[in-house]
């Protein structure tokens, strides 16, 4: 990179930091911190929920897969849209209808004691190595384009840990959710222009097909059939439906309506934006066929950005990691804070107290990311085999606390039968079964390891959906025909309706406006200083500039104010 483009993502830095700053006094008592006093905007919530899917990895792994199969990538991730618009429809709203901070407290509630710590740790060691993953492969992806020493993966893990840490310490969920909406702005404007670029670069699209393999273009392929499409919704349902990084999201709002437009904004971007995130990698596949799938995606930017961009797109995934790795911290950092310090360590603590050690705890995780995130070279590939294992436990973690939050037929078993139900299928059908696995061994499971070694894609819908599903419908089954009704969940407490706050919903979308003119600002300067692409630039420079003057009048004309907003 340029010093232009470094330049470009200092100031994105510290832009994140300043809007952590603005939101430290919003941070008084342990829910604001960790549940945004419930009154973050149904917009806000629903961008944040759509970034914190995104992470480094998300170009590494996805953009690998377009440029190796094509659109069935986009089919993919349009499924997971499609499970986050029956999570808008059918579930964010049931979220919101319970007096909780945190989803830890919904399962203390509904499955007891023992069932909160298995879920914490379970989740926490999955999420927090993987959050390490990711702030490693966006060391690997950016560690090119640094100079000297700052250059060094170490060094960048490191910078990058301690920003995400500091702001997620400084500004609670509410600068999580404020620096998710600005990295969606600077991910959807390096993207777009990288796709607009892209698609000018090709000349004739039969002379793209015909070099992209038969199949490129086709919705399914390379063994992911509808079923396995069909079967990666329902895992995604669980997820966006369960997972306590996006039940976070759907407690932060106000109102029951905010959670349901919330998710169903989250589901629409999804469906809507594989389609153009992905195209560049895609497209690459016609330029050098013979590249590295996994920087398909920042070859093709760096092929096609002038001066200055670059340090834009390097912005979008520093952006996307540190949208992902800040709610994992946030998340668990409010469970610990619950859990070991206000209800083992100090029952009777104060919110200042509570604010406090959630901060502490919050430091510790991110320090904790940073250590795993560098010494991950030093692991040989043993995370693959951690998340191999991890994902028999996942889907199933997740459909008990779904099906228990609208059935009072199961109990405090279901958590534990499903979960060994569904890790003993799953290690028969992905390892057992596998070849040279220790089931083969037996003449009569023969045929059976065949089918399960021909179908490698669909064991983990099987062992993380079918399975589940199955049991849960047998105890639903079992409960409803002897006439058992949980008494934890008769006992769920119930929320009251909250208003939404004008203010609270005047802030964030003050601090957009401000960063679309301060976008389109750079952008500009960048433009008399490029030699290529300037129409282009001009372009998209005025595009920001109607978008923020629009925002701007809005605000005007309902009398908002910076110094307004913060006082």
């Amino acid at each position: 990179m340029t010093l232009y483009d470094l330049f470009v993502f200092g100031i994105y830095v510290a832009g994140m930091l300043g809007v952590a700053v603005v939101f430290y006094k919003k941070n008084n008592t342990f829910k604001d911190m960790f549940a945004a006093g419930g009154q973050s905007p149904w917009w806000v919530s629903g961008l944040s929920s759509y970034m914190t899917l995104f992470s480094a990895g998300t170009f590494v792994v996805w953009g690998g897969m377009a440029f190796k199969h094509g659109l069935v990538a986009i089919s993919i991730n349009i499924a997971s849209g499609c499970a986050a618009l029956l999570v808008g429809f059918f579930i964010a709203s049931k979220w919101k209808t319970l007096s909780i901070a945190t989803p830890a407290e919904y399962i203390q509630q509904r499955f007891g004691t023992l069932a909160v710590r298995y879920y914490t740790w379970m989740l926490m060691f999955v999420r927090i190595v993987g959050s390490a993953v990711a702030l490693y492969a966006l060391s690997t992806i950016l560690q090119p384009l640094m100079p000297g020493a700052t250059g060094s993966v170490v060094s960048i893990i490191v910078i990058c840990g301690i920003v995400i840490v500091l702001y997620t310490i400084i500004g609670g969920l509410w600068a999580v959710l404020m620096t998710d909406v600005l990295q969606f702005i600077v991910l959807s404007i390096s993207v777009f222009f990288t796709v607009w670029l892209a698609l000018t670069n090709v000349n004739d699209l039969n002379e793209f097909a015909s070099k992209v393999p038969e199949d490129f273009l086709n919705w399914t392929s390379a063994g992911y059939s509808w079923y396995f499409l069909v079967g990666w919704m329902a895992i995604h349902l669980f997820m966006l439906g369960a997972e306590w990084a996006f039940v976070q999201r759907f407690l932060s709002v106000p109102t029951k309506k905010d959670a349901k437009k919330s998710a169903l904004l989250f589901g629409a971007l999804y469906i809507v934006s594989p389609g153009i995130w992905l195209l560049p990698a895609m497209l690459f596949r016609g330029v050098d066929a013979t590249a590295n799938p996994e920087q398909a995606y920042i070859l093709m930017s760096q092929s096609l950005l002038p001066l200055g961009m670059l340090g834009l797109v390097a912005a979008a995934m520093f952006s996307a990691t540190a949208s992902m790795v800040s709610s994992q911290i946030n998340v668990f950092a409010g469970v610990l804070t619950d859990n070991l310090y206000l209800h083992w360590l100090r029952p009777n603590a104060t919110d200042k107290e509570a604010l406090w050690a959630g901060r502490i705890f919050t430091a510790i995780l991110g320090c904790l990311i940073v250590v795993l995130a560098v010494a991950i070279p030093y692991l040989g590939g043993a995370e693959n085999i951690v998340f191999s294992m991890m994902s028999l436990f996942i889907s199933p973690l997740f459909a008990p606390a779904l099906w228990g939050l609208f059935s009072k037929h199961i109990g405090q078993s279901a958590v534990w039968i499903t979960a060994l139900s569904a890790a003993l299928i799953g290690y028969c059908l992905k390892f057992g079964l596998a070849e040279g696995g220790l089931l083969t061994q037996i003449e009569l499971l023969t045929p059976l390891a065949s089918w399960s070694q021909a179908n490698d894609r669909m064991m983990d819908i099987y062992a993380g959906v079918v399975t589940p599903l199955l049991v849960l419908s047998l105890l639903e089954l079992k409960g409803r025909i002897e006439g058992w009704q949980s008494e934890a969940w008769k006992n769920l407490t119930m929320a009251e309706e909250q208003e939404a706050g004008t203010a609270d919903n005047y802030l964030p979308l003050f601090i957009v406006t401000l960063s679309l003119w301060v976008c389109a600002a750079i952008i500009a300067v960048l433009t008399l200083l490029t030699q290529i692409h300037r129409s282009e630039m001009i372009v998209l420079t005025l595009t920001l500039v109607i978008f923020a003057a629009f925002l701007s009048l809005y605000l005007r004309r309902n009398n908002v104010s910076l110094i307004e907003e913060r006082s």
